[in-house]
């Protein structure tokens, strides 16, 4: 899929009629400080179209991008931090679980991005049973994987692959722009 055009909608804490028209969606779901923002930006070649920062948690709601007219890009907020401290996690979690546990969910693909030096937590495997609960399509985003050499990256995608075998899983670099055109093709799948 070649990016043609990218324009940020808005950001949304609940339900919103955007979650129900016709325009397909793909999610990006991870932790707080994975790089999601980052990698929809490099995904999308767009500098600040979703919000970065150097600190995590700053993404408190659903953020929409509209994307070459024909899909949503869903920005969630990260899981496992947040500024607010716990009333502000509990919030976030419960808009994620209400995001992927709808029953009109038109969520074409969910990308849960994982940082390629911590691999899979606790928290990601949660949110992989919730997607399969929920019968959702999901990929597995190894981003930044530029902070590794080949051999650390071979045993963390390796380690990858071997838990969750039946998921795809795409190496990423969203500083580097590595991989963009392989990942865009396979969210759209």
């Amino acid at each position: 899929m070649k990016i043609t055009s990218a324009t940020f909608i808005k950001g949304l804490v609940g339900d919103d009629e955007i979650l129900h028209d016709a325009i397909p969606e793909i999610a990006f779901i991870g932790r707080s400080n994975v790089g999601k923002s980052s990698l929809i930006n490099s995904l999308l070649n767009a500098r600040e179209l979703a919000r970065t920062g150097k600190r995590q948690g700053k993404t408190t709601e659903l953020n929409v991008f509209l994307v070459n007219k024909k899909y949503y890009f869903i920005d969630l907020p990260g899981y496992g931090f947040a500024e607010g401290g716990h009333d502000m996690r509990e919030k976030i979690r419960a808009m994620i679980i209400e995001y992927l546990t709808r029953k009109d969910s038109k969520a074409h693909t969910v990308a849960v991005v994982l940082d390629a030096k911590v691999g899979i937590t606790d928290f990601d495997r949660d949110v992989l049973e919730i997607l399969w609960d929920n019968h959702h399509h999901a990929v597995l985003v190894v981003n930044k994987v530029d902070k590794l050499n080949q051999k650390e990256l071979s045993a963390s995608m390796n380690a990858i692959k071997k838990e969750f075998p039946e998921i795809e899983v795409l190496p990423y670099s969203a500083k580097l722009n590595k991989g963009a055109g392989y990942v865009l093709e396979r969210l759209v799948v």
